[in-house]
């Protein structure tokens, strides 16, 4: 199948395979584990971090880290499509007592600081604390530019706010604006990155952050389920993902190049904004409900699979390690033969 639904799809190859077959264990809970150790100095030292702490997901070392910036009634700002406050499911109110204040995102991705700044609460007894702004890159498949990240640690240090960053796909970040990793997380106090997505492992997130704070978040790591035993099985594929596939993002962004142009010469898809970002393309349709669930079916029994839409019309394409050129010619000429019916 031609998955593109999204980045996380991606399943491990033969060498990752015997990376993960090979790799000394310990029990991590015990902080026993030398492959989680090697993992977690090196993914700190790539994001100019004091220390890192691995996680099963992405969604468990977000929420630690909101749980170790922020107490019960304190609050985050964060973007409204941010993963962190869109896609997790509520954990940091209900788990934490953490209200979100959350703004609409600019075009860019970026939140206006100076509605950032607006947004902080006055110290009253009457109105959550403000503790923490949170933000995400890439968002969107958009990465935020190196001056605005500047420019919000400066507003985040005038409002003694903390400053957290989904860093999922950091990386692709990286690789876009043609920088090291370090330079877009540097001026965090936590870093949260994923390996599941375009580097190709089958799991685990890394929270990077000061030695105080991630001494926190492993207590949450604890107490949320997130302590495993040998997992230097799984820590081995992620230090392959990161000494092997880093670099072939850029094939990644490229591919996403070529499949927004074969979706725009489709007449019934507009390329939202004209163009991907990073990894992923966007494209508006007018389809019903019922036209679009009839597009899906045809696509998956053609060996096509598309994820479903956001926001009421629009669909999110993504590429990764297994989609080739050849595949983007393929499941543009799927979807082209279904609007030819």
């Amino acid at each position: 199948m031609i998955d593109l639904r999204s980045d996380t799809v991606t399943t491990p190859g033969d060498d990752m395979r015997r990376a993960m077959a090979q790799a000394a264990v310990g029990d991590d809970v015990y902080g026993e584990d030398p492959t989680v150790q090697h993992l977690e100095r090196k993914i700190a030292d790539l994001a100019g971090q004091e220390a890192a702490l691995f996680f099963p997901s992405g969604t468990q070392s977000n929420l630690a880290a909101l749980l170790s910036h922020c107490q019960r009634g304190d609050e985050y700002i964060v973007a409204q499509n941010a993963h962190t406050y869109r896609y997790e499911a509520g954990g940091a109110a209900v788990l934490g007592g953490i209200q979100p204040q959350p703004l609409e995102c600019e075009h860019d991705g970026t939140l206006d600081l100076d509605k950032v700044a607006d947004a902080v609460k006055v110290d009253d007894f009457h109105f959550a604390r403000s503790r923490l702004l949170a933000l995400e890159n890439t968002i969107g498949g958009k990465a935020l530019p190196l001056d605005y990240l500047a420019r919000a640690e400066a507003v985040a240090r005038r409002h003694n706010l903390g400053l957290h960053l989904d860093g999922a796909r950091i990386f692709n970040a990286a690789v876009a604006l043609g920088v090291e990793v370090s330079q877009l997380t540097r001026r965090f106090d936590s870093v949260s990155i994923c390996l599941s997505k375009g580097l190709g492992a089958p799991i685990g997130s890394l929270l990077c952050a000061r030695h105080d704070l991630i001494d926190r978040a492993r207590r949450w790591r604890k107490m949320l389920g997130g302590g495993m035993r040998q997992v230097g099985i799984l820590a081995a594929a992620g230090i392959y993902a990161l000494e092997h596939n880093r670099d072939r993002l850029q094939q990644d962004h490229l591919h996403a190049q070529q499949l927004a142009a074969a979706c725009a010469a489709i007449e019934q898809f507009k390329v939202v904004d004209g163009k991907a970002h990073t990894n992923m393309v966007f494209v508006a349709t007018t389809l019903s409900e019922n036209e679009f669930a009839a597009l899906q079916a045809h696509a998956k029994a053609n060996g096509l699979l598309l994820g479903g839409r956001l926001g009421g019309n629009i669909l999110r394409l993504v590429t990764h390690k297994q989609i080739s050129a050849q595949d983007i010619t393929k499941a543009a000429q799927i979807c082209a033969e279904f609007f030819a019916q």
